[in-house]
């Protein structure tokens, strides 16, 4: 049985490294690899693929809304590949679908390439549709705060610890994770990690930075209203008045 198989992911580390475990098996038909989910919309469309390994979070247009944009009649099986902790790989996991968390191993590319397999020579018409749609729903449902980040260095990817951040920086459309003495840019804006993020740890102390507060060690007011975090790590950052009140509220402090 040959599988027609597209590659969705907007990181062209991950894409790679997916396309070249699916070339080390002969049943697997690469019929293209896309960065973005508009024009893997439209290939899903005109090649019919059996198969699709697709990047939940994608820019502008998500793996989720490629999902719901999909004909059900063209519908092919869905891998998700993913960032998100167990919470995800839980609901994935009781449906008929798969996933990959970045970054996965080969041993864990290849289970997932055999279930694949029994999935679609089982699968009866709109069944493998209605498996993705019900994994999307419960994706929905579940919890959206990531518990790791997956950071490309150099040409391969670290996965870090979002509990071990001690506080985050903005840098125009990218953003630099403090985790102790060592410094990680990902390439996302901080609004849109800040989605990811647990608001009830990491606040946003002003437009560039936002902190950990199981860093912070003491607060000293300033002036104009400011007030001056120490983290543990003896880093300071300036938060406004109306950040702290929020600091205050988050901590039980104050009301």
């Amino acid at each position: 049985m040959t599988i027609r198989t597209l590659v969705i992911d907007d990181e062209p580390i991950a894409r790679r490294s997916i396309v070249r475990l699916l070339a080390e098996d002969d049943a697997m038909q690469l019929v293209g690899e896309f960065g973005d989910g508009a024009s893997a919309l439209d290939a899903i469309r005109a090649h019919r693929p059996d198969l699709v390994f697709l990047d939940v979070q994608m820019p502008e247009m998500s793996g989720i809304d490629v999902v719901n944009a999909m004909q059900s009649d063209v519908a092919p099986a869905i891998v998700f590949v993913t960032a998100y902790e167990r919470y995800a790989v839980q609901a994935f996991d009781i449906e008929a679908l798969d996933y990959l968390v970045k970054p996965f191993s080969r041993e864990r590319f290849f289970q997932t390439v055999e279930r694949a397999k029994r999935h679609l020579a089982g699968r009866a018409g709109d069944d493998a549709s209605a498996d993705v749609l019900r994994a999307v729903e419960l994706l929905r449902r579940g919890p959206e705060y990531a518990q790791r980040l997956s950071v490309p260095v150099d040409e391969h990817l670290i996965l870090v610890d979002v509990a071990s951040i001690d506080w985050i920086e903005a840098n125009r459309n990218s953003v630099r994770l403090h985790v102790g003495k060592d410094v990680y840019t990902l390439r996302q804006t901080m609004t849109h990690l800040a989605s990811r993020l647990d608001p009830s740890v990491f606040l946003r102390v002003h437009r560039s930075a936002m902190v950990n507060i199981h860093r912070i060690k003491t607060v000293h007011p300033w002036f104009n209203g400011y007030h001056l975090l120490v983290l543990s790590t003896g880093q300071q950052l300036r938060m406004s008045r109306y950040q702290h009140q929020s600091f205050l509220q988050l901590t039980g402090r104050q009301k």
